[in-house]
């Protein structure tokens, strides 16, 4: 299942609300500056009230605030100023102690920055992380949901194709064995497109070598031997949801060239052809060099399975198949290159 990333810790927030302040140099030195006074006038308040011996107490917060909101370089001049204003104001004129006091402020302040450093440091690697992981989240999720309807559409597909075959049957009982092999024969072919299309090792499918593939396993299902598929190819950018309904228009009509261009044992050749029309549409031409129509038939009128079906896929493309014979039989769809809107 799914879920959505929880949301960021407080200290991730804390240090991402930060981000103004050190992306702004002149304003975190700014910063700097007041804290260090700041930090000196709160010493001066309490100079009859602390003993002596703690000159820096006022002034490590001051260093500790400016490193963390504004960054290293303020966080380093603010612990320079103060250092200088507890070394003039707040500390004997001489002494040994003079130099171990300011020894130990350097390091501690040093300490300091440099962990609110690494801090600020592995708290942006986290947010990088994260984002990553929140686009990995979203990819996953519009992956998830383009599956889904992925399979929604296939088994309503799969559903309407095995309709008008039950229909088939009921109309003439005594073909239903054929009509069932025939429903076979095009799940198989669903089955064979969609392992293609869908192959991990796939990624950067070649529209003309795979639409080879597909015609000439149909060509081996079918037992032609002696007819040879030509796939004529332009570079074409087509997404997996048309990619499937284009090669679904494809075997099924070079099936049908096969089924009814050429007589038994009689050699020929298909060519399938998908080149750009224009700068907005494709044009995908099958044709063969088989006896063509007889003479006053119109394909577009018929109501045979395997038109209706070539029909539904060309509506997927938003096109519409167009029949001509000359020599053999062309069918032609032209479709746009985008979806439309």
């Amino acid at each position: 299942m799914i879920q959505k990333l929880s949301s960021a810790p407080f200290y991730l927030r804390a240090s991402q609300a930060t981000e103004r302040f050190r992306q702004h140099a002149l304003l975190g030195y700014a910063i700097a500056i007041g804290a260090a006074i700041a930090a000196f006038a709160l010493r001066l308040a309490l100079v009859d009230t602390l003993p002596d011996g703690f000159p820096y107490l006022t002034f490590f917060p001051a260093v500790i605030l400016t490193t963390f909101f504004c960054g290293v370089g303020p966080g380093t001049v603010c612990a320079a100023l103060c250092g200088a204003l507890a070394w003039t104001f707040f500390m004997p004129a001489s002494g040994y102690q003079n130099a171990f006091a300011v020894g130990f402020y350097a390091l501690i302040v040093a300490v300091d920055i440099t962990l609110i450093h690494l801090m600020h440091e592995a708290a942006r690697h986290l947010r990088q992380e994260r984002a990553v992981s929140e686009r990995l989240y979203e990819n996953q999720r519009v992956l998830f949901q383009e599956l889904q309807h992925r399979v929604a559409n296939n088994i309503q597909f799969i559903a309407g194709l095995l309709m008008m075959q039950k229909r088939q049957a009921a109309a003439d009982p005594s073909r239903a064995g054929a009509i069932l092999s025939e429903a076979q024969s095009r799940l198989e072919t669903i089955s064979r497109v969609h392992r293609m299309l869908h192959d991990p090792g796939r990624m950067d499918l070649d529209i003309g070598p795979y639409l080879q593939t597909i015609c000439n396993d149909v060509l081996a299902s079918s037992g032609a031997r002696d007819v040879a598929c030509v796939v004529d190819f332009a570079p074409a950018q087509l997404d997996l949801t048309r990619l499937t309904a284009l090669s679904l228009l494809v075997v099924e009509l070079v099936t049908n060239a096969l089924k009814h261009a050429f007589g038994a044992d009689e050699a020929g050749t298909i060519t399938v052809s998908l080149k750009p029309l224009d700068d907005a549409r494709y044009v995908l031409t099958i044709a063969d060099d088989g006896k063509g129509l007889a003479p006053g038939v119109d394909p577009s009128k018929g109501d045979s399975l395997g038109l209706r079906i070539c029909e539904g896929l060309a509506a997927q493309l938003h096109g519409k198949l167009t029949t001509s014979s000359d020599r053999g039989t062309t069918v032609r769809l032209e479709f746009p290159k985008q979806v439309p809107a």
